[in-house]
């Protein structure tokens, strides 16, 4: 087990609840963790047993729990089933955001993610490319019109991974982000839950059979944390280690308000200022901005 604000279970065990901890009972050890103490739970094996009572006790204080298959992948999450108190209006909010507001909050996350990717290629030796997509975020238009998320992405992961890198070919490279931006989108879930909103109500995302449409526009700005953390550690086959590491990414501090604040925190305050935008609650140029590295 290990990790403070996510906690990762990779041996057989049995989670159980009482008096506020979360007791973890393996065969040769016994440990309890407080609630208060994580946000994350992600069990790495199918060999674990979860009491009823701690999951009701996780879903009261918003714990998100990743299960995992048995290649170690995420593949499911549970959320509380009221985020918040006041749930419905929340929801009348989401399903009233004006077009105009939509496509300004979109803009913004697509700037900054390109502003990160530059970020990403800046301090990986690839000045050149780095200057180009610094240029791009100058030409993103309202709602990105112009599709430059696209081209971004284009000449960023050649960039980073090479001329022949395809994010659609079965590698380990591809295998290690996916399993990061899973992670990535289940922090996003949480928070947007947690504040009583609907994930599958998307500002660009609105794919029918996608149940995280909000989540996948908010994360759109980590998603190069995952991508700096791929780049200098993975190298041949995707490992169980290389999978604890992205699963410790959320409690790595980042740049952000003038301080350093873990990723988890910042995604958290990052979705927190994007909802409030969306409904004409904060400016849009006064969302945060946040480093990568």
């Amino acid at each position: 087990m290990s990790g403070f604000r996510s906690i990762v279970i990779e041996s057989p065990s049995k989670l159980s609840y009482k008096g506020g901890y979360m007791v973890v009972r393996k065969e040769d050890d016994t440990t309890k963790v407080h609630l208060s103490e994580f946000q994350t739970l992600v069990l790495h094996t199918n060999q674990v047993y979860v009491s009823a009572y701690l999951l009701s006790e996780l879903a009261k204080v918003k714990i998100s729990l990743v299960v995992s298959d048995e290649r170690h992948d995420p593949v499911g999450q549970f959320l509380p089933l009221y985020g918040a108190h006041n749930t419905v209006a929340r929801i009348d909010e989401q399903l009233a955001w004006g077009l105009v507001a939509k496509k300004q909050v979109w803009q913004r996350i697509i700037k900054d993610k390109i502003a990160h990717q530059a970020r990403v290629l800046g301090v990986r030796a690839r000045e050149d490319d780095a200057a180009q997509l610094e240029r791009i975020v100058d030409e993103v238009r309202s709602g990105d019109s112009t599709h430059r998320e696209a081209h971004a992405a284009h000449l960023y992961f050649r960039s980073l991974f090479g001329p022949d890198f395809s994010r659609d070919d079965e590698t380990p490279i591809n295998a290690a982000l996916n399993y990061g931006y899973a992670l990535l989108l289940s922090t996003v879930n949480r928070e947007i839950v947690s504040r009583g909103y609907l994930t599958q109500e998307g500002i660009c995302h609105h794919n029918d059979f996608n149940q995280f449409n909000l989540s996948c526009d908010f994360m759109e700005p980590f998603r190069p944390i995952v991508d700096r953390i791929v780049f200098d550690n993975v190298e041949g086959d995707f490992t169980k280690d290389d999978k604890l590491m992205l699963v410790d990414m959320l409690n790595q501090a980042v740049p952000y308000r003038g301080g350093a604040y873990r990723v988890s925190s910042v995604v958290s305050l990052y979705v927190k200022d994007c909802l409030d935008a969306l409904s004409r609650r904060l400016s849009v140029d006064a969302i945060e901005p946040f480093d990568v590295v």
